[in-house]
């Protein structure tokens, strides 16, 4: 069986929605970055045999055929649309090694793209008296996003589920407003050091920015920042325990190992195990645990110690969750500052924690192991380990 490795991986800086990336389409952004990824490993656009795009919140239609031929790919290469939310952009990456590994295709660029700042207005009307939707005189009705489950009860609003999660798990305020400042920490050492600018493409107007929601955060500051919901029994969230509303993308190269080679390709990272996986759609921020766990189990050589680890922040609670049930070292936990410090371009979100492992790893020794893992909104998770080859 051909075995899959990412050859190269680029994204944009990642931005609070109304900000700097507010004037581009998602694909517009996913183009940038997959441009930039064929030209660094230098491959031709007619070379690539499948394109592959997460994509959460746009307008449906194919946004990766669009965003295909903005980056300049042959009218020839087919291309998906994936849409399993916050797992999207990790979905991808995971089709692309399946692909790669059936022997579908030899060349996959995959990844996602979100912009919040130009996601569509979504609305729906009551039903006619013959059940048409619109019928003359029918309100329309705003909405903020589909349903995940047909059971209400099953179907939480994320940011009250978070707010139960962290009132579950006996998390203090002070707990959590310690894990966001580490987060920012993190990634305000990382931008000192210029740690992801090999990942950050250049903007069309030649700026090179680096994710702009980064800060130094105080603990004081987060325990002051606002209430933006209400759990069960009482229980609160606060904005800073939250990843921000934001745009962005990231593209991935995968390829098989026999291409690598012919390439002479200087730094590959084997796709060495993923896993998709269900669970309970009232609590989605635990389902990662059982694809960690599913992994580890699953996997012949699992790297219980693991040389970095890219977990999604969508809410201090659940990457606290996540953590605990493996003993994970917080120094290698999400080392350049996670999506606390940068934001949640949601269909994006996943590409961008494979982008960041695969830089981390490029210069690990032989054999260095990472993990990636998601959760996302109906109970779903996708995790993978990555392998330095």
């Amino acid at each position: 069986m051909p075995k899959a490795v990412i050859i190269g991986a680029k994204r944009t800086p990642v931005v609070p929605k109304g900000q700097e990336l507010a004037f581009y389409d998602a694909y517009e952004l996913w183009a940038l970055a997959a441009r930039n990824v064929l030209s660094e490993a230098g491959v031709l656009p007619q070379k690539v045999d499948q394109v592959l795009v997460g994509n959460g919140i746009g307008g449906g239609g194919n946004m990766a055929r669009l965003a295909s031929f903005a980056a300049g790919l042959e009218a020839s290469c087919p291309a998906m649309t994936l849409d399993s939310q916050c797992c999207s952009g990790l979905d991808s990456v995971g089709l692309a090694a399946s692909l790669i590994e059936s022997g579908a295709a030899k060349i996959v660029l995959c990844g996602g793209a979100e912009s919040y700042s130009r996601r569509p207005l979504r609305a729906t009307a009551d039903a006619g008296a013959h059940g048409a939707h619109g019928a003359k005189g029918q309100e329309i009705k705003f909405y903020e996003r589909p349903p995940f489950s047909p059971d209400p009860e099953r179907d939480p609003d994320m940011l009250e589920a978070a707010a139960e999660l962290a009132l579950m798990r006996g998390y203090t305020e002070q707990e959590l407003a310690a894990y966001a400042v580490l987060s920012h920490h993190k990634a305000t050492i990382a931008q000192a050091e210029g740690r992801h600018n090999d990942e950050l493409v250049t903007l069309p107007n030649g700026q090179l920015l680096q994710d702009t929601y980064t800060r130094e955060l105080r603990e004081r500051a987060a325990l002051r920042s606002p209430i933006v919901a209400y759990g069960a029994a009482g229980s609160s969230l606060r904005s800073a325990f939250c990843a921000v509303e934001a745009d962005g993308a990231a593209a991935l190269l995968v390829v098989d190992e026999e291409t690598a080679q012919l390439m002479k390709c200087k730094s590959t990272v084997r796709i060495r195990a993923q896993c998709r996986i269900g669970g309970d759609s009232k609590q989605p921020g635990l389902v990662p645990i059982q694809a960690i766990s599913r992994l580890l189990c699953e996997d012949t050589n699992p790297g219980q110690n693991f040389y970095c680890i890219e977990l999604m922040e969508a809410f201090a609670a659940q990457a606290l969750a996540c953590i605990a049930p493996f003993s994970f070292q917080m120094d290698k936990v999400n080392v350049g500052g996670g999506a606390l410090a940068r934001g949640h371009p949601i269909g994006a979100s996943g590409a961008i924690l494979a982008t960041r492992l695969f830089h981390e790893l490029k210069t690990a020794p032989y054999q260095a192991q990472g993990l990636a893992a998601i959760a996302a909104a109906g109970g779903l998770a996708t995790a993978m380990i990555l392998e330095r080859s």
